[in-house]
């Protein structure tokens, strides 16, 4: 495995933490929660029915095992929720709260609920809700920082209960009455050391393992790693450990004080990386992420991430990749440790070995996918054997499942603002990965987020022409789900920004993406004059195949305007620009548009003559389906000049083309036949 980047065969959903050790203890806390949930509410008691989900709060400090008793009690009541359970986590590794907006936009793919690209946070939310009107579905809200996130993305479904992670209450939500955590009890701590140490060294010195939990304050976090410590060392006695913390008397909590104590007894080398794990993007880390960090191989990156698990510093993910998650607990500590121990310029090189290898591992993730031409496959197998994927589907299958530690770390070499020429190039891999696994209409929430990212640097950097693609980019996500004015402004900003740099592609397009959005306004004239003026350029410029695409577009304009001469001259024009092209296909469509607008005009003959000349180019382009609309355009133009016989002629004449052509479930032929039978 660690040769290759991705491990073949069937990929799972990943995300689900391993445990170190089965839950236990809390049986108390558990039965409360239980008895909280069917419990009768204020709401009920008032005589009103509740207007939305329940929620039970689980309350404790960092490493106190509220997330484990969160997850305990979701497995436990899960099947009285058939619509599934849904996470979410609410904080960042670095403290940094999560907005509403990107925890919607999760929770809503787990249902398979795609919201529009760029929709705002109101618009989340109010679509989350919607997804889950008539549900009952279990909401896990992990590590919340505030009411106000909760509060945001509770669903207006009785049916529905939320469970809730955070430090302390969350003032605000009404009728809730938090589960607050304290230490396990000396009973449960003993055995969650025993699992680690067996149990001989506990038996012979119970005392002391009561000690020691007493010492780590029932805290699991601090227990789990106090138990990798003693099971790392099998002739050491639970008193020795028991003593070590006593006589530790720094300032900090017990999770801090074992924690110290753990990272100082590693080697030089693995306590360096374990500090580096700091910087992993959102928390995850794999062996290429490790390899990067401490710059040493992938095998023994591997290697030192399994001992880490099995002293406690880390949990494995539950995915068909081997991924690590580094406990919100702990980051803090690693973090610190990180900012006494290396110096700043260390961090930085690290961060941007780190960025470098995903920067590498997107190319390599596209390149498996351009595999057409001998260059393309030379190029892959020039990459280390490392970096290669072994199948397409293998690389899609790690972009799945590596997209959120991908994200945050676009997100974390944007923020640095010290490494802008390393996250430009990253962002642009990232969408090249997206499009070439994913398509851009499956990944536009995404690419929106990566867009928007860009802007930010090119703005920062004053980079007009990076900064007229993002706007360009951004306008056109604007322009596909409905906001169009937002895309008029952006096309408009990148038309400014084009023009700065004398960028002609830029200027050109957003000219263009400006008509589009007058069209879309039913501004026509605007929109013509606009197509017009990006015609200009591509002429000034030769570029004859987009110059006859624009007439195309002025033409439409004036169509939609009413101005049946001038659309009538442009597609003419049209036509002679895509016959001097010798694109074929091109050709015909623009006749069959010239033949629309002919009939519109009240020229029914020419249209018919059009129509008949648009066929034949058609069919020598080898598309049935335009072949068959045309022939169903001539049908109806027949039956308006009193020759029913000739049009169903070339009506059978389109049943024929899309049957031959193996069309019957095509989308596009269903419309067609359902166009020719209302007709």
């Amino acid at each position: 495995m660690t040769d290759q980047v991705v491990e073949t065969g069937d990929a799972r959903s990943a995300g689900r933490v391993i445990g170190a050790s089965e839950f236990l203890g809390r049986t108390r806390e558990l039965k409360e929660l239980r008895a909280d949930i069917e419990r009768a509410g204020l709401d009920t008691l008032a005589g009103r029915k509740a207007p939305r989900a329940r929620v039970l709060l689980i309350a404790g400090r960092p490493g106190s095992g509220r997330t484990a008793l969160a997850e305990e009690l979701v497995r436990q009541v899960a099947d009285g929720y058939p619509d599934g359970v849904l996470r979410a986590g609410l904080t960042d590794p670095d403290g940094t709260p999560v907005p509403v907006g990107r925890a919607a936009r999760d929770l809503l793919a787990a249902l398979d609920r795609q919201a529009p690209a760029g929709a705002c946070e109101d618009d989340l939310t109010d679509a989350l809700r919607s997804a889950l009107a008539e549900r009952r579905a279990l909401l896990l809200l992990d590590d919340a920082a505030d009411a106000e996130q909760v509060d945001a993305l509770l669903p207006d479904t009785p049916g529905c209960l939320v469970v809730a992670v955070s430090e302390g209450p969350l003032t605000g939500i009404s009728d809730v009455r938090p589960c607050t955590l304290g230490g396990l009890d000396a009973k449960s701590g003993v055995e969650l050391l025993t699992r680690h140490t067996g149990s001989v060294r506990i038996t012979v010195d119970p005392r002391a393992a009561e000690g020691l939990a007493e010492e780590c304050q029932g805290q699991p976090a601090a227990l789990m790693l106090a138990g990798g410590w003693l099971a790392a060392r099998p002739k050491a006695a639970v008193s020795d450990l028991a003593k070590q913390l006593r006589a530790d008397d720094s300032e900090g909590t017990a999770l801090t004080r074992v924690f110290r104590l753990a990272h100082a007894a590693l080697p030089a080398n693995a306590a360096r990386m374990l500090r580096l794990l700091a910087l992993a993007p959102a928390g995850l880390v794999d062996p290429q992420t490790a390899s990067a960090l401490a710059g040493c191989s992938v095998d023994s990156a591997r290697t030192t991430l399994d001992d880490f698990v099995a002293l406690g510093f880390l949990h494995a993910v539950d995915s068909p990749l081997p991924q690590y998650e580094v406990p919100g607990c702990l980051h803090p500590q690693l973090r610190i440790l990180a900012e006494h121990h290396e110096r700043p310029a260390d961090l930085q090189l690290a961060r941007a070995r780190m960025l470098e290898r995903t920067v590498r591992l997107l190319q390599a993730c596209r390149a498996i996918t351009e595999t057409d031409s001998a260059t393309a496959r030379q190029k892959l197998l020039d990459m280390p054997r490392a970096l290669r994927f072994p199948t397409p589907r293998a690389a899609a299958d790690w972009l799945r499942l590596t997209r959120p530690a991908l994200l945050a770390s676009a997100r974390l070499a944007v923020a640095d603002g010290e490494l802008d020429t390393l996250a430009r190039r990253l962002m642009s891999q990232l969408v090249r990965a997206m499009a070439a696994h994913i398509g851009t209409k499956a990944a536009a929430p995404d690419l929106y987020e990566i867009h928007g990212m860009v802007l930010d640097v090119a703005e920062r950097r004053h980079l007009p022409r990076e900064r007229a693609a993002a706007l360009l980019n951004l306008g056109d996500l604007d322009a596909r789900t409905g906001r169009t004015a937002d895309a008029l402004a952006r096309y408009r900003a990148a038309l400014d920004a084009g023009r700065e740099v004398n960028d002609p592609y830029a200027t050109g397009r957003a000219m263009e993406s400006v008509g589009g959005a007058y069209l879309d306004l039913d501004d026509f004239d605007r929109a013509a004059d606009w197509f017009g003026r990006a015609l200009v350029e591509r002429l000034a410029r030769g570029e004859r195949v987009e110059a006859a695409r624009l007439y195309g577009r002025i033409a439409a304009a004036h169509t939609f305007a009413g101005r049946y001469g001038e659309a009538l001259r442009n597609w003419r024009a049209a036509i002679a620009g895509h016959r001097k092209n010798g694109d074929v296909a091109a050709q015909a469509r623009a006749l069959s548009e010239l033949a629309r607008v002919q009939e519109y005009a009240g020229r029914p003959e020419e249209s018919l003559r059009t129509c008949r000349e648009a066929v034949e180019w058609a069919r020598r382009a080898e598309d049935p389906r335009l072949q068959a609309a045309l022939h169903l355009r001539v049908a109806d133009t027949l039956e308006h000049l009193g020759d029913p016989a000739s049009a169903g002629l070339h009506r059978g004449a389109a049943e024929r083309i899309l049957d031959d052509s193996n069309l019957q479930n095509d989308p596009d032929a269903c419309e067609i036949r359902t166009a020719s039978a209302e007709d």
